[in-house]
């Protein structure tokens, strides 16, 4: 996939040193535009007056930032809803006032999971864990403050630019004698590189606002996506299936994460392709044998 080109304009990366912020950076950048990078370190989005300043003079703003970590989240509720609620709301109202386009990143984690068809974009919410309902309510937050917002959900992102689960596979792979994976847990891995190009392009066809879906396509389990990612980094370890019961995690996980892509095409963006092929594309930079 290639970026689109438009006009250059002025960006703002909120969690600009994550997998998904490093790659939009570039891709922005690539795509001509003139792009500051923020961290954690440098703006703190609970802080409203700093994220104002930090807004002010851009064109477009992007969050990447929040909480990500899904168990913890089950104990510390209050500092992931600042994080992923709070946050973006500040973000949303700074964007609004300083005449900026925002786009929001979401998850799957908005649905309950027990869905056999892929969740359309106005399907309603029903978080089931602590993580989901935080993003949830940060859903809410962009779209009451800034209505011509994209918020654009996601879900099995992995990367370069970060610990993936790729990365942990192909590592364990090569140290044990088999694995075992979950089979009952199904979704569409999703590279960073692929979803960072889909939201430039997503800003340069000017969508209205709203909710889009930023996944590949197809679906596979973390068992089937395991196999791939053995036998992408040349090995030939076993992999074994298994259940979600096996492992007592504190925040349950989605068994059906599979997004549908209808608002994607009816303004006129191609979504990204099927994850298997974008997977053997990935591979070689995700890996790092290339």
């Amino acid at each position: 996939m290639t970026s689109g080109r438009s006009t250059a304009q002025r960006w703002v990366v909120f969690g600009a040193a994550g997998m998904l912020g490093q790659d939009l950076v570039a891709a922005a950048r690539g795509a001509g535009h003139e792009v500051a990078g923020i961290r954690r370190s440098d703006v703190d989005i609970t802080d409203a007056s700093r994220v104002l300043d930090a807004v002010v003079g851009h064109d477009v703003v992007v969050n990447c930032a929040g909480w990500t970590a899904v168990d913890d989240a089950e104990t510390h509720e209050a500092e992931a809803f600042a994080a992923n609620a709070t946050g973006p709301a500040h973000l949303a109202r700074a964007a609004a006032a300083s005449g900026a386009r925002l786009v929001h990143v979401s998850t799957d984690y908005v649905f309950d999971g027990g869905a056999t068809q892929p969740y359309a974009e106005d399907a309603p919410v029903d978080p089931r864990s602590a993580y989901g309902r935080t993003k949830a309510a940060g859903e809410w937050a962009v779209r009451a403050y800034a209505p011509d917002a994209l918020v654009v959900r996601t879900a099995w992102l992995y990367g370069a630019g970060g610990k993936c689960f790729p990365q942990t596979i192909a590592r364990v792979a090569g140290e044990r004698e088999r694995l075992s994976v979950v089979d009952d847990q199904t979704g569409q891995p999703t590279w960073t590189a692929d979803l960072a190009d889909l939201i430039v392009r997503l800003v340069a066809a000017r969508a209205p606002g709203g909710l889009y879906h930023g996944t590949a396509s197809g679906q596979v389990t973390w068992h089937g996506f395991a196999r791939e990612v053995v036998a992408a980094a040349g090995l030939t370890t076993p992999v074994d299936p298994t259940t979600s019961a096996a492992y007592q995690l504190p925040a349950p996980r989605p068994a059906y994460s599979v997004l549908g892509h209808d608002r994607f095409r009816e303004v006129g963006v191609e979504p990204i392709g099927d994850w298997a092929e974008r997977w053997k594309e990935a591979a070689p930079t995700v890996l790092g044998t290339r």
